[in-house]
């Protein structure tokens, strides 16, 4: 027997470790966290499956915010993260929400972990793309809830979403509409660039969302210019929230690496300007800034058809947070809002430890914007234009939007979309509507004209109104005092003094403050009305009072029910058409109106209802005049078929004959043709082929119309078919047979004496 051999099996996998004592030995760890030693990301105490994800995507490398919040985070402390653009705070608050959710052991059946706000959808997306690449390994599922997207899709999957990165509009939409939408276990609320998810944009939306969510839950916060106003943080229920802010002790606000300088241009040649500047930096990557998106699309659309160069053109929109890889050049082209407005447009280049340039185009009178740039520690200074290298495309723009109506309409509405941005600008030290040369700016534009403004046109006379009638209200002030003062000079307790101390009182009283009055472009009303006077006495009508006295130049508004009550009154058929002939007499249309006396007297009566038998009479008469009127218009037919006939008779008989001749014949004919007949000798008898009409079968009809019937019918009409009976049609089949007999024996005998003829 042979001896089996005993074969040694090696177990090469590694032994598996429940995710329980991981979790326990991470959670062991947070202690001892040191940020000042951390720089790897494998110097945390990360999970093994975010550790992975990391390595996969080259992040080894921690920056300071990350360094400084995530060891805090994973403590549960709420969190404002403050950091300089491209720092890397979105990793900052992603590897806390996995490292919580994963510590947690949460699975999809627990419903949703995690809640990532931010302002933009463009944002959004790429957070969302961030956790895609860092969470690979999780399992933990993600949705992004945004606008634009389908709202069906997103309310189907909510209920298995664990973490979601969402905008404030849509998701307070399926709080409110989503049934599946449950955030009762939530465990961390994340607001990304959140100064501006609380500011006064979102105010309203975001105190409805923080309602609906759960009291007890971890915050953090992040963005580039952090807010910390109280009133901020206790609507958002913080609770000894760690501030970190890595750069609130450095140099500068902004990168390092960072150049920033300003240029002043007048408003009239910045797109001259702009188109130099992208003429010279064809092979550079440069984002331009604009404060409207109408002036967005309508440079963009030049610019295609111009060529200048690879660009983007965008709003504040894509000014938060976007990572745009790298990007040479910022330029705005148009001033921000304020200082925070500056950073982040600025912050799209320099990015990471890479540099960048940003330029700033301000007009002479927005340059207060550069001493409050510098008081927020942003290093600009100013640069000069070469006159000798601008490059002005005008007379190109002016080609294009004369050839292009839908071009010239896009100029258009970004002059005022620019207009109207400089005006709703709050600060006004250094946005004055007033100071803009528009005429010249919209000839930059291309615009020959320069469309209105009606907006400051309507502000203008609310001014005007608001300052006559602040006026004529002094006047009355300093009318009555003056009246008061004759009767008290004989008081003996009368001063001067006190006297002109009340009349400044009553004075100071009536005047308004313009700036907290806000003009809005809909509002057509007057500023202010005057009540009526003798309110409790009804007897006495109300006087008119004169324009001048109210300050208000409004007439008064007549509306369309007003003006069709009028024409009601009056009597007035509008769009009524009455047409005479030549004895003045009016001619009315049969077809409109009723002919017959009968039916006149009858839409004159008043009285209520219908009488059947008298509409039945009124019908029969009517009935009258159609056939009339029908019988008219079928006489002119065919006296133009017969003037027609006429003309190509003569043309066949008469060649030489030319065409004026037979349209003077055509002429001669119809003015007189009754007297001019057609040779009727050709045609056949009718009476012979179809037999004489018996005077039984003849209709009561007139005489005349008779005799046109039948001349009518001889040029125009086939002859027409007398009715017969069967026997007479069966008389005339014996009639036909027969006759066919009878030339069938002729034609035998003419064949037998042929046959005949040819044998002899």
């Amino acid at each position: 027997m042979s001896k089996k051999k005993k074969v040694k099996v090696y177990n090469t996998k590694k032994k598996h470790v429940p995710d329980t004592k991981i979790i326990t030995e991470l959670q062991s760890k947070y202690n001892n966290i040191d940020e000042t030693k951390a720089v790897k990301f494998t110097d945390l105490p990360l999970s093994p499956k975010t550790l992975k994800g990391l390595a996969e995507n080259n992040y080894i490398e921690m920056t300071d915010i990350q360094r400084q919040s995530i060891g805090l985070a994973l403590h549960g402390n709420d969190i404002l993260g403050a950091a300089k653009t491209g720092s890397g705070k979105t990793l900052a608050f992603l590897i806390p929400v996995l490292e919580i959710l994963y510590c947690k052991q949460w699975t999809r059946l627990d419903g949703l972990g995690a809640l990532v706000i931010t302002p933009t959808r463009e944002l959004a997306y790429q957070i969302y793309e961030t956790l895609r690449k860092v969470g690979v390994h999780h399992d933990i599922s993600a949705g992004l809830i945004i606008g634009g997207k389908d709202l069906k899709f997103e309310k189907k999957r909510m209920d298995q979403c664990n973490i979601i990165i969402c905008t404030p509009g849509r998701l307070l939409q399926h709080m409110d509409e989503n049934p599946l939408f449950d955030c009762v276990n939530m465990q961390v609320l994340v607001l990304d660039e959140a100064d501006r998810c609380l500011d006064m944009g979102f105010e309203q939306t975001m105190n409805s969302i923080i309602e609906n969510l759960p009291p007890k839950r971890q915050t953090l916060l992040f963005s580039a210019t952090q807010t910390k106003s109280v009133r901020d943080l206790a609507r958002l229920s913080l609770k000894d929230p760690m501030y970190v802010s890595v750069h609130e002790h450095a140099t500068h606000t902004t990168p390092e690496a960072l150049q920033q300088s300003y240029v002043i241009c007048a408003l009239e040649d910045k797109i001259a300007m702009l188109w130099s500047f992208l003429r010279n930096h064809l092979k550079q990557k440069v984002i331009v800034f604009f404060s409207s998106c109408k002036q967005v699309k309508y440079v963009y659309e030049v610019f295609c058809r111009l060529r200048p160069g690879i660009i983007l053109f965008a709003t504040d929109i894509a000014a938060r947070g976007l990572d745009f890889p790298a990007v040479n050049w910022v330029v705005q082209m148009d001033c921000p809002e304020d200082a925070n407005a500056y950073i982040h447009r600025a912050g799209r280049t320099a990015r990471f430890q890479m540099g960048g340039e940003s330029l700033l185009v301000l007009l002479s009178s927005e340059e207060k914007m550069v001493e409050k740039l510098r008081e927020r520690k942003i290093p600009i200074s100013m640069i000069q234009i070469n006159p000798t290298k601008l490059q002005n495309p005008q007379r190109k723009m002016d080609a294009l939007l004369a050839r292009d109506v839908s071009l010239k309409e896009s100029a258009q509405r970004a002059f005022v979309a620019y207009v109207k941005s400089v005006f709703l600008m709050k600060d006004k030290e250094v946005f004055n509507v007033h100071a803009l040369n528009t005429d010249a700016y919209a000839r930059s534009l291309g615009l020959a004209i320069p469309p209105r403004i009606r907006f400051l046109q309507r502000m203008e006379q609310k001014r005007q109104s608001y300052n006559k009638n602040i006026k004529n209200k002094q006047q009355v002030v300093t009318n009555n005092e003056l009246d008061k003062g004759i009767h008290k000079k004989n008081d003996p307790n009368f001063s001067d003094a006190t006297e002109l101390e009340e009349n400044e009182e009553n004075i100071t009283d009536q005047k308004m403050n313009t700036n907290d009055f806000a003009f809005d472009d809909s509002d057509d009303d007057d500023i202010l009305t005057v009540k009526r006077k003798n309110i409790d006495i009804d007897d006495i009508p109300e006087i008119p009072t004169n324009d001048d006295d109210l300050g208000s130049n409004k007439k008064k508004t007549v509306t369309k029910a007003a003006i069709a009550k009028k024409i009601l009154r009056k009597k007035i058929v509008p769009n009524k058409k009455t047409t005479f002939n030549e004895e003045g007499e009016e001619v009315l249309d049969p077809a409109k109106v009723k002919i017959s006396e009968l039916a006149r007297q009858y839409e004159a009566e008043t009285e209520s209802g219908i009488n059947i038998e008298m509409a039945k009479q009124i019908l029969r008469e009517e009935d009258k005049f159609d056939k009339q009127r029908f019988k008219q218009k079928i006489k002119e037919k065919h006296r133009k078929e017969k003037q027609k006939l006429k003309a190509s008779k003569k043309k066949v008989d008469k060649d030489e004959v030319s065409d004026e001749d037979v349209e003077n014949s055509i002429d001669d004919d119809a003015n007189d043709s009754d007297q001019n007949e057609l040779d009727m000798s050709w045609l056949p008898d009718p009476d012979k082929i179809y037999g004489k009409k018996e005077e039984n079968d003849t209709e009561a009809l007139d005489i005349t119309e008779l005799e046109e019937d039948e001349e009518e019918s001889k040029i125009h009409r086939p002859p027409k078919r007398k009715l017969i009976t069967q026997e007479e049609y069966k008389k005339i089949k014996r009639k036909q047979k027969t006759l066919c007999e009878v030339e069938n024996t002729h034609l035998k005998a003419d064949e037998e004496l042929a046959l005949q003829l040819l044998q002899n």
